[in-house]
Formats: C-alpha cells, structure tokens, sequence
C-alpha cells in the first residue's frame, strides 16, 4: 500500500524543515528526540468583570463562545471557580472564564493567523514581551482586545474583552523555546526597543 503524504500547516512544515535543525545545532542537540515541541496552545479570558449577581448574561456567554469559535476554530468550554475570593466577589460554582485547548493541525493554523495576521494588528506594536517563559519554556502573553484578529467584526460586538495565549512545550527551557518561537516568526520585542523604554 502506498504511504500517502501528509499535508502540514505551514509554521509545522516550517518546524519539520528548517526550524528543528536549526534548533538542534544551536542548542548542540544530537538526537530529534530531544528537540522542544509545542504540544498545545491555551486560550482563555476571564469573564468576572461581566457577571451580574453572579450570572452571565446570555448574550454576553453567546458573544465569548462565538468569538473563541471564530478566532480559534473550536469551541470553548466555561471554568466554574474552584474556591471563594472574597476580595474578588468571588463565588464558588460562578463562572470565572472560557478557555480553549488547541492541539496538533488546530494548534498551527491558530499560531499562523497570530503572528502573522493578528499580532501586526496592535497598535503602536514594538514586540510582545519576551519575560513570560516557566521554567519548563512554555511561554504566555496576553491580548487587550479581540478586536486583531480579523476574523472579528467588531461592528457586531457588544463587549470588548482580552485574552490570556499560553504556548505549551515540552523537552524545553526558555531559551529554547524562545529561539524556537523566534524562528518560526513570533515579533519578540528588540533588545534596543526594550532599553528606550
């Protein structure tokens, strides 16, 4: 039976191609298997500033998960806080946020149309950050507004809200990861932009 090739996104192909290598020889790696890799993208925003006596409003619920739908292809599930915040008014059992878990052919093309559709979008843009990274090199940063991305027509929008991108890696650290998004194109702030400021 004849092995038929499969079709990767394009930063996947990239990652497969050029990045992997590049990586490996950077960082003296010697066997693939060692090579950091992206396992999932979290997608989330926090919902409490739109609860009314601890609800959410239909429309606005309807609004989050057609946003997430759209700028992610999947739709979000809704987190329940876990514990009290008293200082927040925060009940347990209220709503707390929507989030969305993207991996593998999702995972790419929602990382694809970021760096290189939404991301150009923000404005007065001078790079994301690039602080955010745990110890195991996954990386996090946040957006103010679903407005970037282009697939959100804001003239139908009746709230305007953020949302927290958490990059997973596995078989990293920070530089490693840092090089890896880097390459595959993610706009890191410049290091002389970072001393003016």
């Amino acid at each position: 039976m004849a092995h038929v090739k499969r079709n990767y996104p394009r930063l996947q192909q990239a990652y497969l191609d050029t990045v992997g290598p590049k990586v490996m020889s950077e960082f003296g790696l010697k066997n693939p298997h060692e090579l950091p890799k992206l396992t999932k993208i979290v997608v989330n925003a926090g919902i409490g500033k739109y609860l009314d006596n601890a609800k959410l409003k239909p429309e606005v619920r309807d609004q989050f998960i057609n946003n997430f739908a759209t700028i992610t292809g999947q739709k979000p599930i809704m987190i329940k806080a876990k514990k009290a915040v008293a200082q927040f008014r925060v009940r347990e059992g209220m709503p707390s946020a929507f989030m969305v878990t993207l991996r593998r052919d999702r995972m790419w093309h929602f990382m694809d149309r970021l760096i290189n559709l939404a991301i150009p979008r923000i404005k007065d843009f001078r790079g994301v950050k690039d602080k955010s990274f745990d110890k195991g090199g996954s990386y996090s940063f946040g957006l103010t507004e679903q407005a970037v991305f282009p697939e959100i027509n804001m003239a139908n929008a009746t709230i305007t809200h953020g949302m927290h991108i958490t990059f997973v890696f596995e078989n990293s650290d920070p530089k490693k990861s840092r090089y890896l998004l880097a390459e595959l194109g993610m706009p890191f702030v410049k290091p002389e932009e970072r001393s003016r400021k």
